[in-house]
């Protein structure tokens, strides 16, 4: 007879290590989320005390463990793109654990359907969003949701914007974190909650739907240690990232030949990144204060990037992105980061970009000279149009515990390129009429007619649209409560559902969806 733990047993602990249970034992609960990273600790958090017994599965350990990350290896193809293994961290708190902290919305525009950019447009509002930033916020130890300009400018005197047209160039706002590690700030509160059940080295490996496939049944998980254990539930978030979700539909082929809710081949497709790039050198005339687009690390305070008007994006007809300033200095003195985060290992990746910025700082950047005050590099953040040929594929090879790996291809379109090239030369158009500096491009920009990516571009080790939005199925995973279509109690948390990648770093706003759906299941 199997062990069972469900809902009604009382236990006197509330972390379980999962290789040391008996081997088939019977998890029961209410709620089940699959990963213990930004988007399912900020959900475990909001139903804590809440009376439900919620059931909060972490393929990892509190420590990272070589053996554990194996589980996230797999391969690319496209676009060049970093070691899949060293993208994410498997372990409690997931990839917070070398986050930069980043923080920022989503735009009114991101949200919108754009005639230009194809399979644009969220199924939800900016202000469905709103009331659950506000608690994404507080979680990443920030204080106030407000990201205008003139609201920092009163706490910061000295942030003046540079004198362009508002009409056609504006300053995004950003916070920062301190970055608050998951991990070790609610580990304690997770452990410690009466209603809160995580069980560590639990590896999803199979999903298992009823004989219609329109609702789950229960989850396999395993271990290193040789067990196997089956989860059961009202309803299961999963919560991996949008390379292991994708992953995890695909690889549950048992009852759906084409992986559970992939019946319209629309699981995987559509991965976005942010295109991050040097891309122009900012000369300016004089020296200006630029505190408004520098990153103060000591403090951390808000900083502003240069961004394009929904106006003149539409005008234009490119997407979404932002510029920021390093001074020249410094850049000149830094390794692409696609160069940089090489190894396999990322911790040994995560040192080597600590080091390549630490070293162009400490080296070769005094503030004596005037042209620190006056030369700047301009690095992008762009966002990739959706593209459904850029997607996460199953390969033939197994890892340890038996489910295929990953095939990762990222495929850019035109657009992408199309977009970087004309946002610098609106920016080098407005700074010159401005009389107050000039704009040179990065050769990759020079030839309007080349629309291929340099090597030296990178991502952000930002993962999205794999698991998308859309009310239509043919072109999306999840409903507008990210629900999954056609399943009645299998959802997903995570970047996974965007369903355009906007310009901001995603970890806000995935948070913030993540904590949209809490709310919906609590009152579903």
């Amino acid at each position: 007879m199997r062990p069972i733990i469900n809902r009604r047993r009382k236990i006197g602990f509330m972390h379980v290590d999962a290789r040391e249970l008996d081997n088939n034992t019977v998890i029961e609960g209410d709620l089940c989320i699959v990963g213990a990273g930004a988007a399912g600790i900020s959900m475990a958090l909001d139903w804590n005390k809440s009376g439900k017994k919620v059931i909060l599965l972490e393929g990892g350990g509190f420590e990272y463990d070589s053996e554990i990350q194996d589980l996230y290896s797999g391969n690319s193809t496209g676009q060049r793109y970093y070691p899949l293994r060293s993208c994410r961290l498997h372990l409690f708190g997931g990839t917070t654990g070398h986050w930069g902290g980043m923080c920022a919305p989503l735009d009114p525009i991101d949200y919108k359907i754009r005639s230009w950019v194809p399979d644009s447009g969220w199924p939800i509002t900016p202000a469905d969003l709103v009331p659950f930033y506000t608690k994404a916020q507080k979680l990443f130890e920030l204080d106030s949701y407000n990201y205008s300009l003139q609201y920092w400018q009163e706490k910061y005197p000295g942030l003046a914007p540079f004198p362009l047209d508002k009409d056609v160039i504006w300053s995004k706002m950003w916070q920062f974190s301190p970055p608050t590690r998951f991990g070790k700030t609610y580990k304690e509160t997770i452990v410690k909650s009466p209603n809160i059940h995580l069980y560590t080295y639990a590896n999803l490996t199979n999903i298992i739907a009823n004989d219609e496939v329109n609702g789950i049944k229960q989850l396999i998980v395993k271990n290193h240690g040789g067990k196997t254990h089956n989860v059961r539930a009202k309803n299961f978030v999963l919560a991996c990232g949008a390379i292991q979700n994708a992953r995890m539909l695909l690889a549950s082929r048992g009852q759906a030949k084409n992986g559970i809710g992939n019946d319209k081949d629309v699981v995987g497709r559509y991965f976005m990144e942010h295109l991050e790039v040097k891309s122009a050198e900012l000369w300016l005339k004089k020296q200006f204060s630029t505190e408004l687009y520098t990153f103060d690390y000591s403090t951390r305070k808000p900083r502003a990037e240069l961004a394009l008007t929904e106006g003149i994006q539409e005008k234009t007809r490119i997407l979404n992105g932002s510029a920021s300033l390093t001074p020249l200095a410094i850049a000149k003195q830094q390794t692409p980061l696609i160069d940089v985060w090489s190894n396999e290992d990322p911790r040994i990746s995560f040192d080597k970009l600590v080091a390549n910025f630490r070293k162009s700082r400490e080296k070769n950047y005094t503030g004596k000279d005037e042209n620190n005050n006056r030369a700047f590099e301009l690095y992008t953040r762009m966002e990739q149009a959706p593209n459904p040929n850029s997607r996460v594929m199953l390969s033939d090879e197994l890892d340890a515990l038996g489910v295929p790996l990953p095939q990762l291809h990222w495929e850019l379109t035109d657009l992408d390129k199309y977009s970087i090239r004309n946002m610098y030369h609106i920016l080098g158009e407005q700074i010159g009429k401005a009389g107050f500096g000039r704009i040179k491009l990065e050769k990759f920009l020079w030839d309007e007619y080349d629309n291929s990516m340099p090597e030296k571009l990178g991502g952000g080790w930002h993962h999205m649209g794999t698991t998308r939005m859309s009310r239509d199925r043919n072109k999306g995973v999840v409903d507008v409560n990210c629900k999954v279509h056609g399943i009645s109690n299998l959802f997903i948390a995570g970047s996974g559902c965007f369903s355009t990648a906007g310009a901001p770093n995603p970890t806000l706003t995935l948070v913030a969806l993540s904590l949209r759906l809490s709310d919906y299941l609590k009152t579903s």
